[in-house]
């Protein structure tokens, strides 16, 4: 089996038809019929059922595919590679973003990418961080940002920035006898009503409660940053954020943000991409412009945090 079988079989995949694919990749059907039995024979196992209605892949049929498309992807990568290392660097970089971070870099990224990297197309996917991190995973992103490392050790991180975590609430809806935005203690947030995601984010905060036994009131489990805060302007719920989450509601006057202390909540950001796959030369330049952008950033003022 080599390279010309794999990507056969991959037209008969995405085609879900035998004579669709033959006539797609210029080949005689009864050809491309003989090379799907001898892979069939040397795996061992059926990969396609056939029915009056076309071709369906087995469970091993399946797998196959998802090695056939890693395999001719990664070569793809490699010939655009080798073609970029006498020119310009070119290629597409996949780019998983979550919501938060987002808000904070990915307009002034897209746009240092685009000025300094003019032949490189970075694709922002956005996300939450724990569906990030499968995409990483699955290859259907080069690069990531993503918060909790937690089962990680096949990812290469590298740490960007640390963020302190604040108390997010309505303006005329502040829960205690103290002034809008005034310091919250972790403690006191035993006594309202949060709504929190079930991401990263919420072991984080779980963690910091089981470690300061801070018994959370969550009545509302939801993973979706934008619908979270639309429920806290409305007064239906507290919730705790970063604050590059909220910038915009909190500059609108919509929402108001604490910090929170005793203990000082802070989360760190990652960079991440997998071990075993190769950075393309597109990717090594968006990783470096990333961290660049970050940094920049965090100096300005515009993404509040610290640098390691």
């Amino acid at each position: 089996m080599d390279l010309r079988h794999l990507k056969y079989f991959l037209a008969i995949a995405e085609s879900r038809s035998i004579s669709v694919a033959a006539h797609t990749i210029g080949v005689a059907q009864p050809s491309l019929s003989q090379h799907l039995r001898r892979m069939e024979e040397e795996l061992g196992v059926r990969l396609v059922e056939r029915s009056p209605r076309g071709t369906m892949l087995t469970e091993e049929g399946e797998v196959l595919v998802e090695h056939a498309r890693r395999i001719c992807g990664m070569l793809d990568d490699c010939i655009e590679e080798m073609r970029s290392l006498s020119g310009e660097v070119r290629g597409t970089v996949a780019f998983g973003i979550p919501p938060s971070a987002a808000m904070a870099m990915s307009v002034p990224l897209a746009e240092t990418v685009r000025l300094e990297l003019p032949h490189v197309r970075l694709r922002a996917i956005e996300s939450m961080s724990t569906y990030i991190k499968s995409w990483i995973d699955d290859r259907t992103v080069d690069l990531a940002i993503v918060y909790d490392l937690e089962n990680a050790d096949h990812l290469k991180a590298t740490h960007l920035v640390s963020e302190e975590l604040d108390f997010i609430s309505a303006p005329d809806s502040w829960p205690f006898d103290t002034a809008p935005g005034t310091p919250v203690p972790f403690k006191m947030l035993e006594n309202v009503e949060m709504i929190l995601p079930s991401n990263g984010l919420r072991r984080t905060i779980e963690r910091y409660a089981r470690e300061h036994g801070v018994t959370l009131n969550v009545v509302m489990d939801m993973d979706a940053m934008t619908q979270i805060k639309e429920l806290v302007a409305r007064g239906s719920g507290y919730a705790i954020f970063a604050p590059a989450a909220t910038q915009d509601l909190v500059l609108r006057g919509d929402l108001v943000r604490a910090r929170i202390v005793d203990p000082v909540l802070t989360r760190p950001v990652h960079l991440v991409n997998h071990r075993d796959v190769v950075l393309s030369r597109a990717g090594r330049a968006v990783e470096a412009i990333t961290l660049k952008v970050v940094r920049e950033l965090v100096s300005r003022g515009l993404w509040e945090g610290s640098v390691p």
